[in-house]
Order: C-alpha cells, then structure tokens, then sequence
C-alpha cells in the first residue's frame, strides 16, 4: 500500500489504496444520505422531464398558439430538458458513489462540481419558471386564454411541474451544500 504522500499532481488514492473504518450505525447513516440524494434527484428527473413533455405537446391545432411561438415557454422547456439530462447524469453518479463507496471523480472536484451545477440548474429552473408563468399570466388577461382554454391549462401544468423540479433541485443543492461544508471542515463529503 502506498502512502498518501506517494500521491503527487491532485492524484488520489484508488479505492484499494483507502482504508476506512465506519461502525455499522454510520454505514447506515451514509446509506440512508445516499438514498435521501438519489431520491431527490430521481424527483427532480420526473417533474422536470414532465414538465418538458407537457410543455413540447402542448400544440392544439393550426387556430391555436403554439408553445414555441412565446420565447418564455421555450426557456421553460429547453431548462427543464437541460435539468432532467443533468439529472439522469448525477442518479447515474449516486448509484456509482453507493455501489462502490467511493467517487467517480476526485472528491474535491465531485462535491465541488456537485454543489456548482445543482445551484446554476436551480437557478436556471427558477428563472424560466417565473418567465413562464408571469407570460401565462398575461395571456390569462387577454383573450388567448378565453379562446385556447386547454392551452393555457396545459402551459399552466408544465410551469408548475417546473417549479416542482425547481423544489426537489434546491433541496438538492442544500444536501450537496452539506457535503462541501464537510468536505471542508474534515477532509471527507461525509460528516462521519
């Protein structure tokens, strides 16, 4: 086995390198941690991939508008597509940390870039939900809303599916905050 100070240029030790000791209460606790993110992630993936589905059917004829007639509706969509590929991505790299106990990337650059991306695509979801729903609102004092009903109902179900997906994301970013704050207060993503 190969000291830590073997290590030069950000390398890390390999899985095999590592030796960790956690009492059968913490194993537990980092399980159920694990699970509490993939959880998470898993929702936001549904409500954000709902909510571009709606929004990407939401077409009723040649009478009526189009979703990707308003430049808000194709923010919300194009946001909620980019947050469900994102998520389908990090629920891939939650079942690798819980299979194999260890990071896909160096820690340092996992918690980092876990945090990073979980806040820019929260914030991102917000935005375009509350472009979104501030034009459904002005459609719904005009007569587009009174001709198209079905329409405005269906824009009005994807913006609230988004701003689901905006929800679990941000509950999201706050556990990723976590692990950076253990990351830099003890060396580890885990408290333990």
């Amino acid at each position: 086995m190969r000291s830590p100070h073997d290590f030069r240029n950000g390398e890390s030790p390999t899985y095999r390198d590592r030796t960790h000791f956690h009492s059968t209460v913490a194993a537990q606790k980092l399980r159920r941690f694990h699970s509490l993110i993939l959880l998470l992630r898993l929702a936001s993936f549904s409500f954000s991939l709902a909510s571009a589905v709606f929004m990407l059917t939401n077409s009723r004829g040649s009478g009526s508008p189009h979703w990707y007639d308003f430049d808000a509706f194709r923010f919300a969509f194009v946001a909620n597509a980019i947050v469900a590929i994102y998520s389908v991505f990090e629920m891939g790299v939650c079942v690798w940390e819980f299979s194999r106990e260890t990071t896909l990337w160096p820690e340092a650059f996992q918690v980092w870039f876990d945090f990073g991306h979980d806040q820019v695509f929260s914030y991102l979801l917000l935005s375009a939900g509350s472009a979104a729903a501030a034009l459904a609102r002005t459609m719904r004092g005009g007569d587009t809303c009174t001709a198209n009903k079905a329409f405005c109902l269906q824009s009005d179900v994807a913006i609230g599916l988004g701003f689901a997906a905006f929800l679990f994301l941000a509950f999201s970013s706050c556990l990723s905050g976590f692990r950076v704050a253990c990351f830099l207060i003890t060396g580890s993503r885990f408290h333990l």
